[in-house]
């Protein structure tokens, strides 16, 4: 069980999606997640570090699924852990699978580079 208060990270939901995702003025990594799934609790730890590295550079928030099935409906959330980022309110990229910290940085870096 994590704590909301040990993180950075925004809990998003389908009230605050505009605001916090689509209007944000960085960039935005998503961890769409639910309380059931293992490989998600797997990856928790990595995506709150990912925060605070990221700090001023990335937002990263977090979505559960179950919780706000309408917003994983509308961006095809099939399978979780799914990472999505946007940038200027549009997806630009997304991730499957749990995976180390340092492959998400990777991919949010290689992304925003234009890779």
């Amino acid at each position: 069980m994590e704590s909301k208060n040990a993180s950075d990270i925004v809990h998003v939901t389908t009230k605050s999606w505009d605001t916090e995702v689509l209007k944000s003025r960085l960039p935005v990594f998503v961890d769409f997640w639910a309380e059931w799934c293992g490989p998600c609790r797997m990856v928790g730890p990595a995506v709150e570090q990912m925060s605070k590295e990221l700090a001023g550079k990335v937002k990263v928030v977090k979505v559960n699924v179950d919780e706000n099935q309408e917003i994983a409906m509308k961006y095809g959330i099939k399978s979780i852990p799914s990472l999505l980022l946007f940038k200027g309110g549009k997806e630009v990229s997304r991730t499957v699978g749990a995976a180390p910290k340092d492959t998400y940085v990777k991919f949010i870096e290689k992304t925003l580079a234009g890779g």
